[in-house]
């Protein structure tokens, strides 16, 4: 199977084929195709790493001495 990769928009909720794209489907017709829709979610993995890097700050507050209330 070949692939074909491209970034594009949604816009009413179609999804824009580049020309250079739609030429080469033009020259497929009739032939089985697979679709795999990849959403950038760059912002949320942001959100992760902050919310990684404050815990890991936030524990480097605590000392080893600290570890004699976690069992009570």
């Amino acid at each position: 199977m070949k692939a074909l990769e491209f970034k594009t928009k949604i816009k009413n909720n179609r999804i824009q084929i580049p020309l250079r794209i739609q030429s080469e489907l033009k020259t497929n017709q009739d032939r089985d195709v697979r679709v795999i829709v990849l959403i950038d979610d760059s912002e949320k993995n942001d959100d992760l790493i902050v919310k990684q890097a404050a815990t890991a700050h936030f524990l480097q507050g605590f000392a080893e001495s600290d570890s004699i209330y976690d069992t009570y």
